[in-house]
Formats: C-alpha cells, structure tokens, sequence
C-alpha cells in the first residue's frame, strides 16, 4: 500500500517555563531554546507546514526555516488556573487527579480526553493529504498524537516522554496512522 501523508512532528524548543518546572503561558523560547532550534534537525522536504499558535510554536518554526500556517488545534493542553503557576505550587489531590484520571481537569482547563479529541480531528483531516507534511507543537500534543495512532487509552498520556525539539513521524497508510522510529 502506498504512503498517503508523512507528518513529522516537531516539538518546540526549551522556554523558561519549562527549565522552571512550570506550567506554560505563551512564553517566547529561551536562550537556551533558540541555540537548540538552531542546531537542531534537518526536516527535509516539507510540502505544508503547521505549528501551534503560541509563540515558542511559531519561533521554533521559524529557527527551522519552516513557513507554518497557525493551526488553532495545535494548540497546547490548556491548564486553566494552573498557568504560569510551578508544578509544587498545585495541590497535590488535584495533581493526583489530573495525573491519574484523565477525563477530569481539576485545573478548569482542558482534560487530556479532551486534548487527544482535538488532535485526533485534526489528524482526520490530513487523512486526504499526499506529501510530506511538519508540525511544530507541544509536547503534550505529541503524546496525543502517539496515543492516537496507537490506539492506546488515555491513561497512558503520562507515559510519553517527549523531549523539546524531539520529532515523531507518522505515516497514514490508507486507513490507519503508524509510527516510524529514525
């Protein structure tokens, strides 16, 4: 069977929210995140190209050479009341919560359900594409993205490392997304 689409996914580079352990606002890259996107990978050919709309999607983008259109749905998990604020700061029952249950957000955000929905829409929608396409997001979009090709539960979201300017590639053949090791 022929490949219909190879999406590889990109996620942003380092932010000091990341480096501080807290949860992000729409924070540029930093230092640090900038000297990564420039030293980093080699995309290829890319025929269309997507990023999240926060700013450290479309910087990483752009460190890339990569011309993205903003795509609402590459947008990261929304942590509600839970922004900016350090991963010690929560309550630890809400933590255990949201770590462990993944259709609740204790935060008033977004749910992980919610989010692997989100992507999995999106990916319906490359389903008719041909080429080689490139998303810059996050990592939580990622981990969704994996658990979507998988077919895995959604208690599994936590279970997905993904490191800043990591990619995973996908490939759609005709009826259902694999993922390929480089």
């Amino acid at each position: 069977m022929s490949e219909v689409v190879r999406l590889t996914l990109v996620s942003h580079a380092l932010t000091d929210a990341m480096a501080a352990g807290r949860f992000p606002t729409d924070e540029p890259l930093s230092p640090v995140g900038h000297r990564q996107a420039d030293a980093s990978i080699e995309l290829g050919t890319v025929d269309a190209a997507y990023c999240g709309p926060e700013k450290r999607t479309r910087q990483t983008a752009e460190l890339l050479g990569v011309r993205a259109e903003v795509e609402p749905r590459l947008a990261d998990l929304d942590f509600g009341r839970w922004r900016g604020d350090v991963l010690g700061g929560v309550r630890p029952a809400e933590l255990a919560i949201w770590l462990t249950e993944p259709a609740q957000a204790p935060h008033g955000g977004e749910s992980v359900v919610d989010l692997i929905g989100r992507v999995r829409d999106w990916l319906g929608t490359l389903t008719n594409r041909r080429g080689r396409l490139v998303a810059v997001t996050h990592p939580a979009v990622v981990r969704a993205a994996i658990l979507v090709a998988l077919d895995a539960p959604p208690k599994s979201f936590w279970r997905i490392d993904i490191a800043p300017v990591s990619r995973t590639v996908m490939h759609f053949r005709g009826h259902a997304w694999t993922l390929r090791s480089n």
